[in-house]
């Protein structure tokens, strides 16, 4: 397991960190597969009750690691291999164990749409959530098309996924995000607090309440979205739309898509 990736278990809680923060935790395909391991490791392991996701340093997660991503994820569109990423995804929609998420900091990108299948999302005052999916030539994924007009509404939805604004905390508790707000001192005991208050509850009882709010309907209706997404996310990163996103982002300018149409 790669290093930027740290698990520790202990009270019937897996905590897993993200531990990039010279990169504010931005996510590489190494990172992807190393915390699908350790959620297939949950999953199976009877101790673990409750999986905690935080971040180390000052930020929850940039996103996708542009530099590892960009030449890396259009070799994969050509070859048909599926993204670590799309591997991740189509694991958590199956995950049966409570999740909660700690946030500080940026949580960019997956770092949002990760939240919409989390069941505690503990946010500081410091946390900026952002969904530039659009901004980059590309299409929002993990079903966030689906789930946060179910959560927000049509319009709130469609405004944050169509202009890619960045939002504070406040508005992700208005769009359904955030469950649990708290200082920035307070983030990692509070988010640790539910965690164990959950994991000191019947497991079955939990794994059987959480089926049922994520209904079979529920989940093959995530699947069949994050299938149309991901056909339409792959498309995107072939595009001179994104491919100027990216030129831009690294020649630290404005993207200038006027020749598009």
């Amino acid at each position: 397991m790669t290093s930027a990736i740290v698990t520790e278990r202990g009270e019937g809680i897996l905590t897993v960190t993200l531990n990039r923060p010279e990169k504010r935790n931005a996510l590489t395909g190494d990172m992807y597969d190393a915390i699908r391991e350790a959620m297939a490791a949950a999953r199976e392991d009877g101790s673990v009750r409750v999986v905690l996701l935080r971040g180390a340093g000052d930020h929850f997660t940039a996103g996708n690691d542009l530099q590892d991503f960009g030449p890396k994820a259009a070799e994969r569109v050509a070859s048909g291999e599926k993204a670590p990423a799309m591997k991740l995804i189509d694991d958590m929609v199956d995950f049966d164990k409570p999740v909660v998420a700690a946030v500080r900091g940026h949580a960019v990108g997956i770092g949002t749409t990760v939240l919409l299948h989390c069941d505690v999302v503990a946010a500081s005052d410091t946390a900026r959530f952002a969904l530039p999916f659009a901004r980059l030539g590309l299409v929002p994924e993990f079903a966030s098309s689906y789930v946060l007009p179910m959560l927000a509404g049509r319009v709130r939805a469609s405004h944050t996924l169509l202009l890619g604004e960045p939002f504070d905390r406040e508005r992700a508790r208005e769009l359904g995000i955030v469950s649990l707000s708290c200082s920035d001192a307070e983030l990692d005991q509070a988010a640790l607090g539910k965690a164990q208050a959950l994991a000191a509850l019947p497991p079955k009882a939990l794994r059987a309440t959480k089926r049922l709010i994520n209904s079979v309907v529920y989940r093959e209706r995530l699947r069949e979205v994050i299938a149309e997404e991901g056909a339409a996310f792959a498309a995107g990163l072939v595009s001179e739309e994104h491919q100027e996103a990216v030129a831009a982002f690294f020649e630290k300018r404005e993207p200038d898509f006027s020749r598009f149409s």
